[in-house]
C-alpha cells in the first residue's frame, strides 16, 4: 500500500481518484490548492498527483519548488496535451503526464507502475518515521523541527537511518563516517551518539537503540 497526495482544485476528481486508487490498496489524501504548509508536509507521501490549470499556483510552479524536496514521483493531470505542455512539465521535474480525461484502468496502471519502479537511490530526501533527511543541505527534520545536528552528527544519523535496524559496532560507524585513515579516538562516537539522542529526544523521538556489548542500530520512532 502508498499513501498517495492527490492535489486537484476539483473535487469531484479527487473523489473519482480516491475511489479508483482504493481499490488497489492505496491510502489517498486529497488538497484543493497548494500552500506553503503543504511543501513541509510531503514527506510521507510515496506518490504525487498533481493538477496543472489551479487557481492560485498552478502545477508547473508547484513542482518546481518541491522537486528538491522529495525524490517520489510527480505525476501530472491536465487537459493540456501539447507537445510544448508535455515536454515543459518533463522540465520542471514531472515524472510522467496523464492527460485529462482518463480512463481509471490508466490511472490505476500509471501510478501502480512508478510505485513498482520507485526502488532508486534517493538523492533528494528520504525519511525514517518522522525524521527526513535532506541529503542536499545536510539537514535533519522532526516534523517541521530542523535538528542542530554537526556534519559528524549528521553522517552517523544518515548511516544508521539508511540502515535501519542494522547494528553497527563502534568501529564501524566510525571507518563508515571518518575512514580507516583519519586521525580520530573511535571512543568520540559515543559522545557523538549521546549529542545524536539528546537532540532527538528534544523532539519526542528516540530511534537510536543500544545493543549491548555489540553497538547501536536504528529502530524506528521510539518514545
Amino acid at each position: 500500500m502508498a499513501h498517495i497526495l492527490a492535489i486537484d482544485d476539483d473535487e469531484a476528481m479527487l473523489i473519482l481518484i480516491k475511489n479508483a486508487l482504493r481499490k488497489d490498496g492505496h491510502e489517498v489524501t486529497g488538497v484543493t490548492q497548494v500552500t506553503e504548509k503543504l511543501k513541509n508536509k510531503l514527506f510521507p507521501y510515496d506518490l504525487i498527483l498533481l493538477d496543472v490549470m489551479m487557481p492560485d499556483v498552478d502545477g508547473y510552479t508547484f513542482c518546481r519548488e518541491i522537486r528538491s524536496l522529495t525524490d517520489c514521483p510527480i505525476l501530472f493531470l491536465t487537459a493540456k496535451g501539447l507537445e510544448e505542455d508535455v515536454n515543459f512539465g518533463f522540465s520542471m521535474g514531472a515524472d510522467d503526464y496523464i492527460k485529462k480525461p482518463f480512463s481509471i484502468l490508466e490511472l490505476r496502471a500509471r501510478v501502480n507502475a512508478h510505485l513498482r519502479r520507485e526502488q532508486r537511490e534517493k538523492t533528494s530526501c528520504f525519511s525514517v518515521g518522522s525524521v527526513r533527511f535532506f541529503l542536499t543541505k545536510k539537514e535533519v527534520f522532526v516534523g517541521e523541527a530542523k535538528l542542530p545536528f554537526t556534519r559528524s552528527e549528521y553522517e552517523i544519523s544518515l548511516l544508521l537511518a539508511k540502515n535501519h535496524g542494522q547494528i553497527y559496532s563502534r568501529e564501524q560507524i566510525f571507518e563508515n563516517v571518518f575512514g580507516y585513515d583519519r586521525e580520530s579516538d573511535i571512543s568520540a562516537i559515543t559522545e557523538h551518539i549521546k549529542n545524536i539522542r539528546k537532540k532527538l529526544a528534544a523532539t519526542g523521538v528516540s530511534p537510536i537503540e543500544t545493543v549491548w556489548g555489540i553497538g547501536y542500530r536504528w529502530n524506528g520512532d521510539r518514545k
